[in-house]
């Protein structure tokens, strides 16, 4: 996404990341600073993009005793892009009114080739006229973007659309594995599935990956449980019964219990086919 701005030209001030490594090697790149704290990043900016692992880790950059990115907030604008629960994302409107600046929802779909050609799918949450103030840079980030409503209504729709792309990968995975056990030409079978009710996104996304076991990480094990626990947390809030969206949360775990979590979600398969299952 930086590099993207960067290529938009916008003006970037500071990167920041826990592996210092890394960000030090972007800032480089992109001829701006390394930030060695939060609060140097927010000092230095007037909007600021986070994309964080989930709500512990959101917590503590926007809340942390010693360093955090609300440390002189005022008037900043802060686009959260990360899947969380959507209760974070009212806590973090109610602090940032409280200190004079704004925040943003904005979830994000596809990964991380559609981040650097800036074709995300962007969910926004939040005031629609702070949405409105920004629209230009979100629209440089997206292909297309919806105002979904206030804050935490985006989360709410990001939760399910992964816990619906989790269960379908999960579903793939169990049918290209009875297609093994079946001793199906499962390019012929892929093939099939295209034309068929049995197609989806994920058969485009990530059917290859499952066949050549390539499971490089473009939206992580770890995240699919992770994402899956916020919609089931949502559901019971509800009073919804999700036993698909049960079950393939146990398959996720399952393979982060495996030490798998940091496998693409396309891993699942390495469950179901019958020459791989432990």
């Amino acid at each position: 996404m930086a590099r993207h701005l960067k290529d938009k030209g916008y003006d970037l001030q500071r990167v920041y990341d826990l592996n210092q490594e890394t960000a030090a090697a972007l800032a480089e790149e992109l001829g701006c600073a390394h930030a060695q704290s939060l609060s140097e990043v927010t000092a230095h900016s007037d909007i600021v993009l986070t994309v964080v692992t989930d709500d512990v880790a959101m917590d503590t950059i926007f809340f942390g005793p010693e360093d955090n990115l609300f440390k002189e907030a005022k008037n900043t604008l802060f686009i959260n892009c990360a899947t969380l629960s959507p209760s974070v994302h009212l806590k973090l409107e109610t602090v940032a009114a409280e200190i004079g600046c704004q925040t943003l929802e904005g979830c994000m779909a596809s990964s991380i080739t559609q981040a650097r050609e800036g074709t995300l799918y962007l969910m926004i949450g939040g005031k629609r006229e702070v949405f409105e103030s920004a629209r230009d840079l979100l629209e440089d980030l997206s292909v297309s973007l919806r105002f979904v409503g206030e804050a935490g209504k985006a989360a709410q729709v990001k939760a399910l659309v992964n816990m619906v792309m989790n269960i379908n990968t999960a579903a793939l995975a169990e049918g290209l594995g009875i297609g093994e056990a079946l001793g199906l030409d499962l390019e012929m079978l892929c093939e099939i599935f295209s034309q068929t009710g049995a197609h989806s996104r994920v058969l485009e996304t990530d059917a290859e990956d499952m066949l050549g076991r390539d499971h490089e990480c473009y939206f992580s094990v770890d995240h699919a449980a992770k994402d899956s626990a916020i919609a089931l947390a949502l559901a019971k809030e509800a009073g919804i019964q999700t036993p698909l969206a049960e079950a393939t949360l146990a398959q996720f775990q399952k393979m982060v219990q495996q030490g798998l979590g940091e496998l693409d979600k396309s891993g699942v398969s390495e469950l179901t086919f019958k020459s791989r299952a432990n």
